[in-house]
């Protein structure tokens, strides 16, 4: 297989559009439910839907931090096709990437998942602005969206990419102790940190969910390729999500600024 099979020719500009569409109207829809929960959980009348939208807030940045796990997974199986495909054909032209990812690929992955964590920041900061969440519940989202994206791994393992992203939840799961070990103070700190992660847990299921019903519809309909590693479908189905995450909030950035004049 070579690199062109990752780029389907047939999911062209109009397919684009209706998948764009659907995972639009599924967002909306996960917005509408969140706020819902929200409303039949606390049963806040009085605040003009914040409590709701603080938690929209949160699900939006697990799936931001998704995503950008998913861009650092796939970008490690890229790399790792391109070293093994470059191996048979010879370098050609690709001696210094050659040399870097068989020689220093632990450090190319540790640089790959810095790039990853910078783009979240600059996606939660700039260009989809998450000012309701507070530093504490949006360090326990990133934590659930790393855990999230460790469960979408495991997946494809069993799905038939059999063991092709353990070094990836290495990684992760390396991140996960060290933010223990070397951050956390005590215990209590320890616990109250999973106590976030695990009070948020709906808010994985939900993104399990919506990201795993559009995959599944993309894969049926021929907008990914199956002789792909699959992975790389769900990233594309991430990175829809995302621009329908965008148009969203920014309406919703609009409506509550004209509200409030």
């Amino acid at each position: 297989m070579s690199i062109d099979a990752y780029f389907n020719p047939e999911f062209n500009s109009v397919r684009k559009g209706v998948f764009f569409l659907i995972t639009l109207l599924a967002v909306i829809a996960v917005n509408l439910l969140v706020r819902g929960m929200d409303k039949a959980v606390n049963g806040k009348e009085g605040d003009g839907g914040e409590g709701g939208r603080v938690f929209v807030q949160m699900f939006y940045e697990m799936m931001i931090c998704g995503c950008c796990g998913l861009m650092f997974a796939s970008s490690y199986i890229i790399c790792n096709h391109l070293y093994a495909m470059v191996s048979y054909a010879g370098a050609g032209g690709f001696e210094v990437f050659m040399q870097i990812w068989g020689d220093w690929k632990d450090f190319a992955l540790l640089i790959l998942i810095l790039i990853s964590c910078l783009i979240n920041t600059v996606l939660d900061r700039v260009f989809i602005p998450l000012k309701l969440i507070t530093g504490n519940a949006r360090a326990a989202v990133r934590m659930l969206g790393m855990f999230y994206v460790i469960v979408i791994l495991v997946i494809l393992n069993f799905l038939g990419d059999e063991n092709e992203y353990n070094p990836v939840m290495m990684y992760y799961l390396g991140l996960m102790i060290g933010r223990f070990v070397y951050f956390d103070a005590s215990l209590a700190d320890f616990l109250k940190a999973m106590g976030n992660v695990i009070k948020n847990l709906p808010l994985m299921l939900l993104g399990l969910l919506l990201s795993g019903a559009l995959s599944v519809f993309g894969f049926h309909m021929g907008y990914f390729l199956e002789k792909n590693y699959y992975i790389v479908g769900v990233l594309y189905t991430h990175l829809f999500i995302l621009a329908a995450v965008f148009i969203i909030n920014l309406a919703d950035m609009l409506f509550k600024r004209r509200g409030t004049e």
